[in-house]
């Protein structure tokens, strides 16, 4: 496979795993909504049209592609969760997926396999027992639950004509954005943020890792259907927080924000920042996957670390 299409391939995400395939010699077409506020010159890339709403794909680059990513939809944490925007989440995954699914079966004959992207932690809901969970549980009944498993059930009709995996992702810890960027920003003014108790499990992932993973998907012709994209050893919260403080020098605050202050500003997201939430990765460690980051005192020594030009 040499052309990967990534469809929302200007999020986090999105930008961090096109640097990867286009470092390792892959060339990208990142399908986007605004490919011409996007088109400056990065390695191997080129920016293709993809508005599911308004039922638009640049059908010529799409023919190209031999495998196909997909990170598509509105973000669960950009702002609050209005019923207007709970629509938007929603629609935005599903009808963005079983868009990009039908679009594929007629116009890229030579695609092999479709990545497509769920939540961990927003599928399977909060922890209610001593075991983690593993990709045969049920979804949540709730929102986010409900969410992850229509958008899951959209790509189903791409196992008729070519490889599906989807990746349920944990928390992504990135230097430049989501979580981990979050709790990073206060810290540089002498603040510890901890959220409610701070005991909640977080299901995380290295942003590299999941890269790395959803190249391994691709690659790998014997992985097929769903694997949990987190980390071997999921972290709570507080311990996510003091890994930061030991690998960030300077005086450190804690600033204890508890739940019922927290509830008023992000309503009801804010069950989901609250929740534990224990996610088992033994199922593709199975299939050969190897994490660079399996704990949560590596992963944040090497976002915090000072990169070398």
């Amino acid at each position: 496979m040499k052309i990967i299409g990534i469809a929302g391939g200007t999020g986090l995400t999105g930008r961090y795993l096109s640097k990867l395939l286009a470092d390792d010699g892959y060339e990208i077409i990142v399908f986007t909504r605004k490919p011409e506020k996007n088109r400056k010159y990065i390695k191997n890339t080129i920016y293709a049209l993809f508005d599911p709403i308004r039922n638009k794909i640049d059908k010529e680059q799409l023919a190209k592609v031999d495998a196909m990513v997909n990170l598509a939809g509105e973000g669960i944490a950009d702002k609050r969760w209005t019923e207007q925007r709970k629509t938007e989440i929603l629609e935005s995954r599903v009808i963005g997926t079983r868009f990009l699914t039908e679009q594929l079966r007629i116009h890229a004959p030579g695609c092999k396999v479709l990545v497509n992207a769920s939540a961990a932690a927003g599928y399977y809901g909060p922890d209610n027992n001593d075991q983690p969970f593993t990709e045969s549980d049920g979804p949540a009944n709730d929102f986010l639950g409900r969410t992850c498993a229509e958008w899951e059930k959209a790509s189903e009709k791409a196992e008729e004509f070519l490889r599906r995996v989807i990746l349920r992702f944990g928390i992504v810890l990135a230097k430049d954005g989501g979580y981990f960027y979050q709790f990073y920003k206060p810290m540089r003014f002498g603040i510890l943020p901890v959220l409610g108790s701070g005991e909640q499990v977080v299901s995380w992932i290295h942003i590299r890792d999941l890269a790395r993973m959803i190249r391994f998907a691709i690659e790998r012709v014997e992985v097929t259907g769903i694997y949990n994209a987190v980390a071997p050893l999921p972290a709570n919260h507080i311990l996510i927080i003091q890994a930061m403080t030991r690998q960030k020098k300077g005086l450190k605050i804690p600033i204890s924000i508890p739940a019922f202050l927290l509830k008023p500003v992000l309503g009801e997201m804010s069950a989901e920042v609250l929740k534990s939430c224990t996610v088992s990765s033994e199922k593709i460690t199975e299939k050969g996957f190897k994490f660079d980051f399996r704990d949560i005192e590596t992963a944040v020594k090497d976002l915090l670390a000072k990169k070398k030009k």
